[in-house]
């Protein structure tokens, strides 16, 4: 065999295999995307069927169908709720980052500070909400929202603050010592070389706090406040023994969850397309 006819046998064998990688290539979001739909729709129709045949009582858990009807017959009211918990849990969400990623950069330039801020962030980790939540309706008062924005603060404050500072001491050593060569400040190293480099870190722990700012503002409502979130909503069905309407406002804090995290991933898509990441 002549070696003319090994490269066009190796050519031909390499464009086989692209275009095998290009279908694969192809496929692979739709079998991301398609995957576990289908495993929802699944889930869904054994646990209606569980419902039917085992004729499982409402109040112990109601079926897919009487809990889909009881959504779109109350949609109104569910999307009232979505925006009364959602406004708290951005404003949460917003603040929570914002301090997070500024004391993380102050630790990461001031190694005293790092020291000081670890054990007061690592007892904020473990502070209860259902403890929380009751003490500040009666600092802020029972007619107002600040209790909730602050418990989802204080919820986005800690994955944010420990991600970030993490990404903050990914900078090779070398790369620290090149700016401090070209005579930078302290400043111009941070936003030229470290917060890009953490800036994947940073939306890692943004990822984490928007789900939690949700829940975060949910549970609070649990415990007082203004009437109107989806927390109270879900509380007050349940309490009349309308478990239908309450598997539906959960369903709406599920959507709201969802819709958050997608924000933050959107989010970290453009910010790190924008920044050539």
């Amino acid at each position: 065999m002549s070696q003319a006819s090994v490269r066009q046998g190796s050519a031909g064998q390499a464009g086989a295999g692209q275009a095998r990688a290009r279908q694969g290539g192809a496929g692979g979001p739709v079998r991301t995307v398609l995957a576990p739909i289908l495993l929802g729709v699944a889930v869904v129709l054994l646990w209606q069927g569980a419902v039917t045949l085992l004729a499982i009582k409402p109040f112990i858990l109601p079926g897919p169908l009487t809990i889909a009807g009881q959504f779109g017959a109350n949609l109104q009211n569910v999307a009232n709720g979505m925006l009364a918990t959602g406004r708290n849990a951005l404003i949460g969400l917003l603040i929570g980052t914002v301090l997070g990623v500024l004391l993380a950069i102050l630790a990461a330039l001031v190694r005293l500070l790092d020291e000081m801020a670890a054990p007061i962030v690592a007892a904020i980790a473990v502070v209860p909400i259902v403890a929380l939540a009751p003490v500040l309706y009666t600092m802020y008062g029972a007619g107002a929202e600040t209790a909730r924005q602050f418990v989802a603060a204080l919820a986005v404050f800690v994955p944010v603050y420990f991600n970030t500072l993490k990404g903050l001491r990914q900078v090779r050593p070398v790369h620290r010592d090149l700016m401090r060569s070209y005579a930078a400040t302290n400043w111009q190293a941070t936003r030229t070389v470290t917060l890009p480099t953490a800036l994947p870190f940073v939306f890692t722990g943004l990822r984490i706090a928007s789900s939690l700012a949700v829940i975060s503002a949910l549970i609070a409502e649990y415990f007082g406040g203004p009437v109107g979130g989806l927390g109270k909503s879900i509380t007050s069905s349940a309490s009349s023994s309308n478990y239908g309407l309450a598997w539906a406002y959960v369903l709406g804090s599920i959507l709201l969850g969802l819709l958050f995290y997608s924000a933050a991933l959107i989010v970290e898509k453009l910010v790190t397309r924008r920044s050539g990441g």
